[in-house]
């Protein structure tokens, strides 16, 4: 098998052309996989990793050369692309039990989630994230069919993890985007979210060997995130997304009623500031007359 894992570029040409191949490698999907395709693949992803992490020269690269960062967004471009055509597939299949199935659909979003792992320390999550959000709707519409109704849990669990790891880069500021996109990202994913928390902890419940579940580091992760996420919002927006989670039949998981809290003082607040302008714009009509 070819070994390119942990190999010391000795200058920044050097450095630029064995990361921008090992990006290549890394984000070959299906039919485009060269020979060894899996153990290359992995190696690729290592090495890039390593790059990233170690290598000193990288950050200079980074900065100074968009043909890297085009590359990297090709790559992930690539990787949605094949994602969306295997999920969608996943519809269209007699047997939606199949081992080959699932497994093509899951290696596509392990790929995504590695993604998520190295495009921060590139300073082009943003990219990530805003695909993610444009796409949303789609994979939710796809995961509602009749046919994945109880089927795929796995494959739910890491679209969770994945929709967790965007709603923290944009909570928490990592990644800026428009008040209507983080409006849309949220609603998209926190009503599923809600929706199969308690069917998973119920079917573990049911059933001891169910090796599906969103564990509690996971649900404190998201539930912040999305905490942060709807307090960085505009007040009617924040106040949209809170009349539907008091509505809601799972209030208890996300519990955004520290959101609400400071919404609450935050409106009232905004109230009174409103009022006191008002007095004193009142006063000083008066004491004119």
């Amino acid at each position: 098998m070819p070994v390119i894992s942990r190999i010391k570029p000795v200058d920044l040409t050097a450095t630029k052309n064995v990361f921008v191949s090992a990006v290549r490698f890394a984000t070959s999907t299906g039919e485009s996989c060269p020979p060894f395709g899996d153990e290359l693949k992995i190696s690729a992803q290592e090495q890039i990793e390593y790059m990233l992490g170690e290598d000193e020269d990288m950050p200079l690269v980074m900065a100074d050369d968009d043909e890297v960062k085009s590359v990297v967004r090709t790559g992930l471009s690539r990787i949605f692309s094949t994602f969306e055509k295997q999920l969608s597939s996943l519809v269209l299949e007699s047997d939606i039990a199949s081992d080959t199935a699932e497994a093509n659909i899951l290696q596509c979003v392990s790929d995504l989630e590695w993604m998520c792992s190295i495009l921060p320390k590139m300073e082009l999550m943003k990219d990530f994230v805003s695909s993610w959000a444009g796409i949303s709707g789609g994979i939710l519409g796809i995961l509602a069919d009749k046919k994945l109704e109880s089927a795929m849990w796995g494959l739910k669990v890491k679209l969770i993890e994945v929709s967790g790891r965007t709603l923290e880069a944009v909570g928490y500021g990592n990644v800026i985007l428009s008040a209507p996109i983080r409006v849309q990202l949220l609603k998209s994913w926190l009503p599923y979210i809600r929706e199969m928390k308690p069917l998973l902890d119920s079917k573990g419940t049911e059933d001891t060997s169910f090796p599906h579940k969103m564990d509690e580091d996971l649900c404190q992760s998201i539930e912040g995130a999305i905490i942060s996420l709807v307090l960085a919002l505009p007040s009617n927006d924040q106040a949209d997304i809170l009349a539907d989670w008091m509505e809601a039949n799972q209030v208890s998981y996300p519990d955004l009623s520290e959101a609400f809290e400071v919404w609450c003082y935050r409106t009232k607040s905004a109230k009174r500031r409103l009022a006191e302008g008002s007095r004193r714009v009142d006063n000083t009509t008066v004491s004119l007359e």
